[in-house]
């Protein structure tokens, strides 16, 4: 249990470095380019993004080798830890401030951590339920496409919702390319591969596209709860990992942390580059194109 913690705490390194180069490249792109194929063909020429992509791929390779050790339902708490690393950076680094909402964010986030930790569920290296699985994916399935499929058409509300399923389709597809790896299936493996890149990307390629007409702080609040949440029910409801109240407990409070950090204008301000929010989050005291002070 304890390497496949260490594993997915440095996968969520690796994921938030590599969203913030992606991030700043992804928004520098055309408007016009949103919701289409044309903003990940311009993207893959930029190699910015494609170091973000890198370091997206490996902690793809770090997620699954966690979960060679640990149960889902451990490994997707564990990645919110990400949000606290960039809070860190933010705080000792550009000197943003850090209030109560974000203190309690980082202390939700641990404390959601240590409980499934300490809960303890078994790690599955099976689908124990089809049916969960199917109803789970296919709504999911649905919410990803959907912004695509409308395009212009699309509210922006249903890109962040597209966003979110897409990143939990692209982890509960890593879970079962680890239990086909375990099992020495390398055609599942690769199928399984296959569907992550699908939903990651289309998530990618949807959250940008939301962030050029909503504020940021309400984006990544509902991918990154997803990201924790979605997963974890998909452990106990079709890979049969143990439901213990620990556990509910401890997701419960990890995706609460993962909100509160996702909306803070500090947290923001790095993985993105959105100065707007970052001086929302002062309270409007430093205008855009300013440099960064001390906090």
């Amino acid at each position: 249990m304890g390497l496949g913690v260490l594993l997915a705490f440095l996968a969520a390194g690796c994921y938030e470095c590599g969203y913030v180069l992606q991030a700043l490249e992804a928004r520098a792109a055309p408007r016009e380019a949103a919701l289409r194929v044309a903003l990940l063909s311009r993207l893959a020429s930029r190699r910015r993004w494609l170091a973000g992509t890198a370091l997206t791929i490996a902690g793809a390779a770090l997620q699954i080798a966690a979960l060679a050790h640990a149960p889902l339902t451990v490994v997707q708490p564990v990645l919110a830890l990400g949000l606290v690393a960039l809070l860190v950076f933010a705080r000792t680094a550009l000197r943003e401030r850090v209030g109560a909402a974000e203190l309690a964010g980082v202390a939700a986030v641990i404390g959601g951590v240590a409980l499934v930790a300490t809960a303890g569920p078994h790690r599955s290296n099976r689908v124990d339920s089809l049916l969960a699985l199917v109803l789970l994916l296919a709504p999911l399935g649905i919410f990803t496409v959907a912004p695509f499929a409308l395009r212009a058409r699309s509210p922006l509300w249903l890109a962040a919702a597209g966003a979110a399923a897409g990143d939990s389709i692209a982890a509960v597809a890593l879970k079962l390319a680890a239990n086909a790896a375990a099992e020495a299936r390398p055609l599942l493996v690769i199928g399984a591969l296959a569907g992550a890149g699908a939903g990651g990307g289309l998530a990618l390629t949807a959250e940008m596209s939301a962030l050029r007409g909503m504020p940021a702080t309400r984006v990544a609040p509902l991918v990154v709860v997803a990201q924790v949440a979605v997963p974890a029910v998909a452990g106990v409801a079709a890979f049969g990992e143990h439901l213990s109240v620990a556990l509910a407990v401890g997701v419960v409070a990890a995706s609460a942390g993962a909100a509160l950090l996702g909306s803070s204008g500090a947290v923001v301000g790095v993985r993105i580059g959105e100065a707007e929010a970052v001086a929302d989050h002062r309270g409007g005291a430093r205008k855009r194109g300013e440099p960064r002070g001390g906090g």
